[in-house]
């Protein structure tokens, strides 16, 4: 009797080859294109309707999309009324027992232009240098769908048998995913059974392996404005009497923050950090070192003594890996009613306005803490000025669910092949609010939330750049570990003390 054939292996050093060279022959191409398209997110472009540019993007990527001509892959860009449309691809499994679908995500919409670029660099110019496609968007993260697809075609021009794969492209992830639930709830019965998602909005702790994230703050943003009159006056005939907004201002932050330290004050914005995870910080920080708080650009000035530099809150490598992902942090992003300081007259401003931007951490309740933050900010104002905290939007964070065994040597076996390194495991300080609906949406599935976003790469600020050659092989990684999973679950992989920080090295 014949022994029955064995199926073929993920070839990964002929995947890299072949996804580099389309990479370099095409993608590049297209996020350059990409990247040239100013189509911010509508909390940043309240005309993106007119403008079009959402539209133009979610098109162009479609187009690309069907022009790879994969086989069993059915497209479309579903709009709902007065929503940012998403783009949705299904792939037909040709896995026969296959019954779990693999969900792809990623979004087109893209932050603001802010300030600071390089003179030879734009939010809007695209350009390509030493590897490093410079530009908004094309790290965060609109390579995903170009990505993703790539990866679909390494299987299947290798002959590997994968599950059903559907893809869904999101437009308003930089305003909190604000339109997504509805869509979520529109495509629930075409998404399927669930059983790995893969997330490519995530970051890197360097560029010399795969990097799985572990968990997501949550965020809460709004504006808190302080009103004293109804308009400026002399600051030298009012000032002693008309108390200053500003001085208000720093006053009701007072009840929300320690300035001292930056610790946030309400009980209700912190959690215990789990073990495993403090576990995890310990391994990770072992890995990068200094370079968890070095790699920031600290401004710096020459002294008597040499060039003295700004210093962060902590220059321990553990500390600062768990203070920018299980701390609640408070940022003060942007503020009106202060005028340039060329223009700046001895007036007595009527009005102070910040933009605020406060991270959760991965297990608080983000509603809770807008309750508590409106009753903190706006109640009992001093000198009963009128206080406001509106606006506001929030997002949980996210705490990554146990790994399967399958998933954990996927992710190994994939980041030795195309890295030379075991998987590295890192909490991120950002926001991806899709997971922590499909964590609720899909509770058995294995969460691969990884990305380009790596040291330097300066997402939402100047100078964002993607990194192509680590893009290249993140795109490979991909392709192995939907080739590695199996038709049916595995065991979960213990993540507690010794084992974890083994394990995760």
């Amino acid at each position: 009797m014949n022994a029955p054939a064995s199926l073929p292996q993920f070839q990964p050093d002929e995947a890299l080859q072949h996804i580099t060279r389309q990479w370099d022959a095409d993608i590049v191409r297209q996020l350059t294109d990409y990247i040239a398209i100013p189509a911010k997110s509508p909390m940043f472009e309240a005309d993106w309707q007119a403008l079009g540019w959402i539209d133009k993007v979610v098109q162009n990527a479609a187009d690309w999309v069907r022009a790879q001509k994969v086989p069993g892959l059915a497209l479309e860009i579903i709009r709902l009324p007065g929503r940012t449309p998403v783009l949705f691809f299904e792939v037909a499994a040709t896995q026969p027992a296959a019954g779990q679908t693999v969900l792809m995500y990623g979004h087109l919409d893209k932050q603001p232009e802010f300030s600071g670029w390089r003179s030879d660099l734009g939010p809007w110019t695209p350009k390509y240098e030493d590897g490093r496609l410079y530009g908004r968007g094309g790290a965060d993260d609109g390579y995903a769908v170009y990505a993703s697809i790539a990866a679909v075609q390494e299987l299947q021009r290798q002959k590997l048998p994968h599950p059903r794969i559907v893809g869904l492209i999101e437009t308003s992830e930089e305003s909190g995913s604000v339109d997504l639930l509805p869509y979520i709830d529109a495509l629930r019965p075409r998404i399927g059974d669930v059983g790995l998602v893969i997330c490519l909005d995530s970051g890197a702790g360097n560029y010399d392996q795969l990097w799985l994230t572990t968990s997501l703050r949550g965020n809460i943003t709004g504006t808190l404005k302080v009103e004293i009159l109804t308009e400026g006056v002399h600051s030298g005939d009012a000032s002693g009497v008309v108390p200053s907004s500003f001085r208000i201002m720093r006053q009701v932050l007072d009840r929300l923050e320690d300035s001292a330290n930056g610790r946030l004050l309400p009980q209700v914005f912190h959690c215990e950090v789990p073990p495993e995870r403090i576990a995890q910080a310990r391994a990770t920080a072992a890995t990068l070192g200094d370079s968890l708080y070095a790699r920031f650009p600290w401004a710096h000035y020459d002294c008597q003594g040499g060039t003295q530099f700004a210093l962060p809150t902590t220059t321990d490598p553990t500390e600062a890996l768990l203070r920018r992902t299980w701390q609640p942090t408070l940022s003060v992003t942007g503020a009106e009613g202060l005028p340039p300081l060329a223009s700046a007259g001895n007036v007595l401003r009527p009005f102070t306005a910040f933009k605020l931007s406060l991270r959760t951490p991965p297990l608080v309740d983000a509603a809770a803490c807008v309750a508590e933050m409106k009753a903190l900010l706006e109640d009992n104002a001093p000198y009963q000025a009128r206080v406001t905290f509106e606006d506001v939007h929030s997002s949980d964070g996210w705490n990554a669910p146990a790994m399967d065994g399958w998933f954990q040597r996927a992710l190994n076996d994939a980041s030795r092949a195309q890295f030379g390194a075991d998987c590295g495991y890192i909490g991120q300080g950002g926001t991806i609010p899709l997971m922590g609906l499909l964590s609720q949406g899909f509770p058995k599935a294995q969460m691969m939330v990884c990305g380009v976003l790596g040291p330097k790469s300066n997402a939402h600020g100047p100078n964002e750049f993607l990194h192509v050659p680590y893009a290249k092989r993140l795109t490979a990684a991909v392709a192995q570990v939907i080739a590695s999973m199996p038709a049916t679950g595995s065991e979960p992989v213990p993540q507690a003390g010794a084992e974890a920080a083994r394990g995760h090295a």
